[in-house]
């Protein structure tokens, strides 16, 4: 009889210790998978005319997303953004523009509007998004990856003000973030473009 309640003791203590082993298993794989680097390709958004942009179209292509703004000291930078934007997008390198209204209210246009002053001052041909928030509750979903490591795999950053850039690679994976006031031009960027 002792045998018996032996055998039955340790079967239950074997069973037990089996399903444990699984539900911890089953949490790390969970976790992996939570802590699992996304990338750009996911997203899909509209432009300043209301048309779907897919960012799986710029597949093998170095991305430079940039928060914009029409009424900042910092404006200007629109004149340096076109610039590389002409001189290496048929090198696989775009810039994609979103502008946005965090910062002291200085984008208060419209989409039209935005896009007019954006043509009419600059010249702009790279492609621009509809106006989204940057940052607190309503941030939209491709900056909610930019900005947490959790999603990104690289590092948590804040957007610190208009005209913060972020770059991507090749494989749409977040490798870098440049502070507002570093122009389009800083020799930290070319080169990186170029390497």
């Amino acid at each position: 009889m002792k045998k018996i309640a032996f055998i039955a003791c340790s079967l239950v203590l074997f069973v037990s210790s089996q399903i444990q082993a699984q539900t911890s298993k089953n949490k790390i794989s969970k976790t992996d998978k939570a802590m699992a680097k996304e990338n750009i390709y996911q997203f899909k958004v509209q432009d300043l005319s209301g048309d779907t942009f897919d960012f799986a179209s710029l597949k093998g292509k170095k991305v430079m997303i940039v928060n914009t703004a029409s009424k900042c000291g910092l404006t200007p930078q629109y004149k340096d953004l076109e610039a590389i934007y002409k001189e290496y997008k048929d090198k696989g390198f775009v810039i994609v523009g979103f502008p946005a209204n965090n910062f002291a209210s200085q984008e208060p246009g419209t989409n039209k509007e935005i896009e007019t002053f954006c043509q009419q001052n600059y010249g702009v041909t790279f492609p621009m998004m509809d106006k989204v928030s940057v940052k607190g509750d309503d941030m939209c979903e491709v900056y909610k990856f930019l900005t947490q490591k959790s999603k990104n795999g690289l590092q948590d950053s804040e957007v610190e003000w208009n005209f913060q850039k972020y770059l991507i690679n090749e494989k749409g994976e977040l490798v870098k973030v440049i502070k507002p006031r570093t122009l389009p031009t800083d020799p930290e960027v070319i080169n990186w473009i170029k390497s």
